[in-house]
């Protein structure tokens, strides 16, 4: 009996260990999923769920090797100073619009429907501190064009 009781209060301990360090790790921007929206001169507000790329390595995978991205879906690349940027789309496996912001989150430039796995580089066209990549043709369809304002913490707005 003390043999059993042994057995089981061990199994307990090891798994409250393992449950408290699994709530330990933290989280990665990859695992989290925030939000913004895009006001145009329109004034239709555009919402999108998206990650985030913060780090190089992050920035340097991006939304490489999926084959799929929900709609009004993408992935924000945030950068720390505002400066001309060049993106392409290696490893790339669907079209994607890539929306150039500034620094106070007004759309710089786009460049609509980036061919999959084309090595040749966009320009944003200016200096910019950030860049979305939604679903290729999004920004058309929802109305986004150059001068509309990007609404997400990162921007102060």
């Amino acid at each position: 009996m003390k043999i059993l009781a042994l057995t089981l209060l061990a199994f307990v301990l090891i798994s409250c260990d393992a449950k408290e360090e699994s709530q330990a790790q933290p989280k990665t921007s990859d695992d989290i999923i925030h939000s913004l929206y895009i006001q145009t001169k329109e004034g239709d507000k555009v919402s999108f769920k998206i990650e985030l790329a913060l780090t190089p390595e992050q920035q340097a995978k991006g939304l490489m090797n999926r084959t799929e991205l929900p709609e009004k879906n993408g992935m924000l690349f945030v950068f720390g100073n505002e400066a001309e940027r060049y993106f392409w789309m290696k490893n790339t496996l669907i079209r994607l619009d890539m929306i150039f912001i500034r620094k106070d989150g007004t759309i710089n430039s786009i460049k609509s429907n980036a061919l999959p796995n084309d090595m040749t580089s966009v320009p944003s066209n200016g200096p910019v501190s950030a860049v979305l990549e939604i679903n290729g043709g999004e920004a058309a369809k929802y109305g986004i064009k150059a001068g509309d304002v990007v609404h997400h913490t990162i921007f102060m707005n």
